[in-house]
């Protein structure tokens, strides 16, 4: 899969980031960008800044949320809706991919494009660009390896 999903990058590289799309680097912005492009997975704003207000304080939630717009304006996150939820998260795997829902902890998960098989049957009055999965369960422990009988 084609990610960009950072493991860390300085703020330096932060700031050539948001140059390179078009963003202001504020020590805000670079602030929020460390969170949501190294740090986060899949955070709400309401995740952002309680972040911010342990690493970053005086950042308002208002700056927050312009500051998350700009960053899926510029191609950085994709907003992910869940439905029944009201809430939406912010991705920074920008790539076409689909989303697994642990309903019990609430928690997304990213997955590839080929885990799931989507048929779209439309009519030809439709130009169909992409589709979006969300997959909702629960997800297994791993099982425990077995060490084999002698």
């Amino acid at each position: 899969m084609d990610v960009f999903k950072p493991s860390c990058l300085s703020p330096a590289q932060i700031e050539s980031v948001l140059r390179a799309r078009g963003i202001q680097p504020t020590a805000q912005r670079i602030a929020i960008g460390r969170y949501v492009l190294c740090e986060a997975d899949h955070p709400t704003a309401e995740h952002v800044k309680q972040w911010v207000d342990g690493n970053f304080p005086k950042i308002s939630l208002a700056t927050v949320y312009n500051t998350l717009r700009a960053f899926v304006e510029a191609g950085l996150l994709r907003e992910v809706r869940l439905p029944d939820r009201d809430a939406v998260v912010f991705d920074n795997l920008t790539s076409p991919h689909h989303h697994f829902l642990d309903e019990e902890t609430g928690t997304v998960h990213d997955l590839p494009l080929d885990a799931v098989e989507v048929k779209v049957l439309v009519g030809p009055e439709f130009d169909v660009r992409t589709a979006t999965v969300l997959v909702r369960g629960t997800r297994r422990a791993p099982e425990p390896a077995t060490e084999p009988s002698t």
